[in-house]
């Protein structure tokens, strides 16, 4: 069965000196709902704020996008294996149940 997709859009926006500017926007995409997982992150206790929950969701989804979007670079080989089990970890202690091994 497939997953429904989801797509985001990601607008980073720099304050400095009382004054907006947008550093950097992109488009991400995928079947997690990250919303459910910041939940899931936070109602765990994992971490001591809840905007470290946040944070901590994005860069799992998007270190995960990047190294299976780029698995043939030798920038991983190593890091990849370990990033890996640290993310099934991770599901387990927050109860993952997407039924995937994404």
């Amino acid at each position: 069965m497939e997953k429904e997709k989801k797509s985001y859009y990601v607008n980073m926006i720099e304050a400095k000196d009382g004054k907006m500017a947008e550093v950097l926007n992109f488009n991400f995409g995928g079947h997690h709902d990250i919303a459910a997982m910041v939940e899931k992150a936070q109602k765990a206790g994992l971490f001591a704020k809840d905007k470290h929950a946040k944070e901590f969701v994005l860069a799992m989804r998007f270190m995960h996008h990047v190294i299976k979007k780029n698995a043939d670079s030798p920038l991983f080989a190593e890091f990849a294996p370990q990033f890996e089990a640290f993310k099934k970890s991770v599901k387990a202690q927050l109860g993952c149940d997407c039924g995937c091994n994404k």
